[in-house]
């Protein structure tokens, strides 16, 4: 899966949500936002699994918001084999036919699949310059392509598009209005494990990011 050529399965820094002494701040938010996406496209390869189990924990700031969530999810990595988590990815995302959870946004918007949203969403891309890449089977409203246009429009090279101005138009248009919904479906799924850790730092993490957009406006 990409963005106009932008790979998916990047290598994220583990830890860049809870430091930014070696990365500024746009470059550790462009990360986490490349780590969701990978770790909802697909169940985590092995050496992206290895690496959370021996991510740091501890932020450099006593308090600081996503310290608690981050750990757990740590936690929930080396609590679960790969294998097992791989197959809770399926258990929950996979399969033939309706999901146990879905991971697009048509469905919590509008209740329905490839409904109103996705095209709105669709509309919005364009205009951003961004089209699916095809050998994407999922739509565009998939979190992890979601996750993956914020990252790019944070680090993105043209300024025309990767910009703070960008991001809040998209973040308050397509990410906002249901990430929360499809986090709380995640965590009461009895399924759910790892990825009951996994929503519940996107929650997190999307709580943020409101609070920080909220100041811009």
């Amino acid at each position: 899966m990409s963005v106009n050529g932008l790979p998916l399965q990047h290598q994220p820094s583990m830890q860049a949500q809870l430091s930014s002494s070696t990365l500024d701040e746009e470059t550790a938010r462009a990360e986490v936002y490349g780590l969701l996406a990978a770790l909802f496209y697909a169940p985590p390869s092995a050496d992206l699994y290895d690496r959370m189990r021996v991510a740091v924990t501890e932020a450099p700031a006593v308090g600081a918001l996503l310290e608690n969530p981050w750990r757990e999810l740590v936690a929930a990595a080396r609590e679960h084999s790969l294998a097992d988590t791989s197959r809770e990815y399926d258990a929950l995302f996979g399969g033939v036919g309706k999901p146990e959870v879905y991971l697009f946004g048509s469905h919590y918007l509008s209740g329905f699949l490839n409904e109103k949203p996705l095209a709105a969403l669709r509309t919005d891309l364009a205009a951003l310059g961004l089209a699916r890449d095809g050998a994407m089977s999922e739509t565009e409203d998939h979190v992890a392509y979601l996750c993956e246009v914020m990252r790019y429009l944070i680090a993105g090279d043209d300024v025309e598009v990767a910009n703070l101005t960008r991001q809040l138009a998209f973040f308050s248009g397509h990410v906002q209005p249901w990430f929360p919904m499809m986090c709380e479906a995640v965590m009461q799924h009895p399924k759910a494990r790892f990825y009951r850790s996994v929503a519940a730092f996107t929650q997190a993490f999307t709580s943020v990011e409101t609070q920080g957009f909220d100041m811009l406006e």
